[in-house]
């Protein structure tokens, strides 16, 4: 039986029939898009903004915004700033990959994973996320974060969904390390799979029905299985980070909880490395 009062704050306390993920910082109420402020930490409501900003009216008018300011509330104005910001660091880093070798190139070479890499290059873990193979995989793959990313952005805030993009990620890589440690692997798929296993556990906490994306993970996942070339290591790695971190966002839903979240968010990354170094040390 669903229980109200947890419908009830699942709601923008502006916007009865708006379903949001995410919490003013200040007054713990939740809000959404439209109601979002964005703070130095999070996002605060219309009237924690208003308590704000009558502190610096004066100083503000005094000394009047800088070139810095202006171009920073420009780009507060983008809705979904860290899914435009993926995409188009992707996007660069692909023409780079085109314009430098055709993708037998130097920076394909440098960003690349292999767990051979672990121990002298741990980062190749989050950097072969940036890279791609052709120009279907880079659409495929930027497709997915822009209709998946958005929606979850939108829902958690901008630094969970980047603690999010990349715990699943780096257990992307993981995944390969455990279970293909011999292959090079360039892409966001891991990710990618991680945004979906987060956004089914997240609706299912509000209670809504996910059965249609379990579906879609499924099909994709049994696609990875079938076509050669395919690292499905690293879907399922992704999967594993995302079921993680979405449970976890889901159990530290109050704004109280903000420390115990980042201590657990840590605690994974901590755990997918370990694992890494593990795998790693066991085959090398």
């Amino acid at each position: 039986m669903t229980d109200p009062a947890r419908d009830r704050a699942s709601f923008c306390y502006r916007h009865p029939d708006r379903q949001s993920y995410i919490l003013c910082q200040r007054c713990g109420r939740t809000i959404c898009t439209e109601c979002q402020t964005p703070a130095a930490v999070g996002v605060h409501c219309p009237e924690c903004v208003r308590e704000q900003r009558a502190h610096f009216t004066e100083t503000r008018r005094a000394m009047g915004p800088s070139g810095f300011t202006v171009a920073r509330r420009r780009f507060s104005m983008i809705d979904q700033k860290a899914t435009t910001v993926i995409v188009a660091v992707s996007v660069v880093i692909w023409v780079l990959q085109f314009l430098t070798g055709s993708f037998g190139d130097p920076v394909t070479r440098a960003l690349e994973f292999n767990p051979a890499y672990i121990a002298t290059q741990p980062w190749r873990m989050l950097t072969t996320m940036f890279v791609h193979g052709s120009i279907l995989h880079i659409l495929f793959n930027m497709w997915a974060v822009w209709v998946f990313g958005r929606q979850l952005e939108q829902m958690l805030g901008t630094w969970r969904f980047l603690a999010l993009y990349f715990i699943s990620g780096l257990f992307g890589s993981v995944g390969v390390a455990v279970l293909a440690p011999q292959t090079s692997v360039i892409g966001a798929s891991g990710a990618i799979f991680g945004l979906f296993a987060a956004f089914f556990v997240i609706h299912r906490s509000l209670g809504n029905n996910a059965v249609q994306l379990l579906v879609v993970m499924g099909l994709n996942l049994v696609i990875g299985f079938i076509v050669p070339g395919v690292a499905w290591q690293a879907h399922v790695g992704g999967i594993v980070g995302g079921l993680l971190t979405g449970y976890v966002f889901a159990r530290t839903r109050n704004v109280r909880q903000r420390g115990l979240q980042i201590g657990l968010l840590i605690a994974e990354a901590v755990l997918a490395i370990v694992i890494a170094v593990g795998a790693y040390l066991s085959y090398y």
